[in-house]
Order: structure tokens, then C-alpha cells, then sequence
């Protein structure tokens, strides 16, 4: 079992690593493979509504959109972590997280995923919401931890001392592997998922 990590920070391996690093140093104790993709060192282009990837199923922007989408069947979890930038997550990864979801079509189903923030001060429970729409919109169950998924600090010595944070984020990371092993025993049991209904779209405008 494998679960990536997408850090969307400008820095490779500042506090939103250091808190990412800590949930992944968990799932490897409890044997899940994890890799790291780093999405927020350059700009990312946002979705245009082309609507190229649902005939092609991938984005027509070659970046690293198409790089999880080529791997997405081979991984079984995600955690995203950001810094929190006016009270939000940072742009390069919002936009990455628009086009990756919509060109994947629903291929997310099942997969648990988790949100992770790292902020000086304020700020964390809104970015932290922000992400996990994206996770609620497509069928993923949402980990869970002892508290939000957040650190605080202004650098990664700052997040290191955040005693609680990194608790929160061990935490997070047993309990991610812990439903991924649930999962898997759960399908060799015999127990499906559960049969979706056909979309039904209603507009709120008549």
C-alpha cells in the first residue's frame, strides 16, 4: 500500500514538510510505502474548462497534474499539506488540486485523504476546510486525527518544538494506515464498496 504526500509550500523543505515528514515517518513504522511530490515550487496553471480530459483523461497542460494521474491507480491514499496564506491554502496547490480532480473523473473514489496545514499564527481551520472539500466532493473517506491537521511555527526548528502538532500528525499518519489495512482486509473479505447511483445534477436556477 502506498500513500503520496503533496506538499504545496514554495519551500521543498520547510514547516509544511516537517509536518508532512512526521505523518509519513508513521505509515512507514506501520509498513505503507510513501512518496513525496512537490507541487508548489513553480507556478501551476489553473483549469481553463477546456473539458479536453474527458475524452483523454489527462490534462492538456504536461506538468505534474498528469504525473499523478498516470499513477493514481498504483496509489491508495493521499495527505496534501499547504502553508496558510491569508487564511487560505497557497495558490500553486488549489490550482493543481482543481485540475487534478477534474481531469481524474471520479477515479479518487475510495481513496482516503487527508488535509494538512502548517501557519505562523492564524489562519490554519480555514485553509484546513478549503482542502478537505476537495476530498468531501469525491467519495474519500477523510482521516482524522486528535486534533486539526495543523502545525504552527515560522520555521521548520519553530514546528519541530510545535510538541502537540507533531503528535497530530503521528497520529494522523497511524490512523491512516490503520484504514488502509482496514480496507484491504475488508475487500478480501468479500465487502465491496458501495454501488454509487447515477449522478443526478439539479440546478439551483429553473
Amino acid at each position: 500500500m502506498k500513500v503520496m504526500l503533496i506538499n504545496g509550500s514554495p519551500h521543498a523543505r520547510g514547516c509544511t514538510y516537517t509536518a508532512l515528514r512526521e505523518a509519513a515517518d508513521a505509515l512507514e513504522r506501520n509498513g505503507i510505502e510513501t512518496e513525496f511530490l512537490h507541487v508548489g515550487g513553480a507556478p501551476v496553471a489553473g483549469c481553463i474548462a477546456c473539458n479536453r480530459c474527458r475524452t483523454t483523461g489527462r490534462c492538456f497542460v504536461e506538468d505534474k497534474v498528469n504525473e499523478v494521474l498516470d499513477a493514481l491507480d498504483g496509489i491508495d491514499g493521499f495527505i496534501v499539506g499547504s502553508p496558510v496564506y491569508y487564511a487560505c491554502a497557497a495558490g500553486q496547490l488549489l490550482a493543481f488540486l482543481d485540475r487534478l480532480f477534474y481531469a481524474a473523473g471520479g477515479r479518487f473514489d475510495g481513496k482516503p485523504a487527508a488535509a494538512v496545514v502548517s501557519c505562523r499564527r492564524g489562519g490554519a481551520s480555514a485553509a484546513f476546510g478549503q482542502i478537505n472539500k476537495f476530498f468531501s466532493m469525491n467519495n474519500m473517506p477523510i482521516v482524522t486525527s486528535q486534533y486539526w491537521n495543523q502545525v504552527h511555527g515560522f520555521t521548520p526548528d519553530d514546528v519541530r518544538k510545535d510538541e502537540e502538532g507533531l503528535q497530530t500528525m503521528r497520529t494522523l499518519g497511524n490512523n491512516m494506515a490503520w484504514l488502509l489495512k482496514c480496507i484491504e482486509a475488508g475487500r478480501q473479505a468479500g465487502i465491496e464498496k458501495p454501488e454509487r447511483e447515477p449522478f443526478r445534477m439539479t440546478n439551483f436556477i429553473r
